[in-house]
């Protein structure tokens, strides 16, 4: 039950790093599929969150794909919606629809739309894809679950092109002044947004000092290393009476070398060359 709450021990059972790896590499193979047959949806940022997500579904967040509403689950928001491929993918390897619904992505009437929809997708808690939104939903699902006295925790994922708006910060503000050290927000920095570097669009730096100056407990890992991955939500659940922020270092397009850095690729799929020499890159 890789992943999953142990309805029997009440415990996760976590799988060791190399497995981890595994699952993100195959993980990868199933968004270069999913891209290709679509013909449209968002490469790089997908790969380059593969490895969070991994880390997170199967070795830390208490979920069960067949208890799915389970009332003291732990919660993810994708406030990066159109990282969605690689949400799907993962969703999909821990049992909440088929895999063969990947191969529909983008497709009239499947339940794997653009942007992740709660209303037809599994799996999914909230609707996301306008920027700078996940944040605030987020907060919301915390001060709940610490009303409600549930033990669950709320991870949110977002862009680093997203915090450049000030919905972000307003949420930031807020999720420090209520103290909820029963979230924690993950950010996906590969430094590329549609448009270029974000260094060049806005810079966000010092992001980290931003962060810690606004309340928050502030981590900074590489976001392909599954054990430092690990490590960090470890870290955020001794955190108390503030929210924690893990900024993940990573690299838009991860794991296909013509894909990796390139600005390109933030919302273009394969051509038929690329998509060969990926499968042949990810060993599919």
């Amino acid at each position: 039950m890789t992943g999953k709450l142990n309805k029997e021990e009440e415990t996760i059972t976590i799988p060791d790093h190399h497995h981890l790896k595994e699952i993100s590499r195959q993980t990868r193979l199933d968004i270069i599929e999913m891209l290709y047959r679509a013909g449209s949806g968002h490469l790089g940022g997908s790969l380059s969150a593969t490895d969070i997500l991994v880390a997170l579904f199967f070795g830390e967040m208490r979920v069960n794909a067949d208890d799915p509403c389970r009332i003291d689950r732990d919660r993810f928001i994708l406030s990066k919606g159109h990282g969605a491929p690689a949400y799907y993918a993962v969703l999909a390897r821990l049992g909440y629809f088929p895999r063969e619904e990947l191969l529909t992505l983008r497709q009239f009437g499947s339940i794997l739309q653009g942007h992740p929809d709660s209303g037809c997708t599994p799996g999914v808690e909230i609707p996301t894809g306008s920027l700078g939104q996940g944040l605030s939903i987020a907060n919301g699902l915390a001060l709940a679950a610490r009303l409600n006295g549930h033990s669950g925790r709320v991870y949110v994922l977002m862009g680093d092109g997203e915090v450049q708006e000030g919905q972000i910060w307003e949420a930031a503000m807020s999720a420090a002044h209520y103290g909820l050290d029963n979230l924690v927000g993950i950010l996906d920095r590969n430094r590329i947004q549609i448009d270029g570097h974000t260094s060049e669009i806005m810079s966000l730096e010092p992001l980290a000092d931003k962060w810690a100056a606004f309340g928050w407990h502030t981590l900074q890992v590489d976001g392909h290393d599954i054990p430092q991955l690990l490590e960090a939500f470890k870290v955020c659940k001794g955190v108390k009476g503030k929210p924690s922020m893990i900024i993940a270092n990573t690299i838009k397009g991860k794991g296909v070398s013509i894909f990796e850095g390139q600005k390109k690729y933030h919302g273009t799929t394969p051509n038929p060359e690329e998509y060969q020499q990926a499968l042949r890159e990810l060993g599919g």
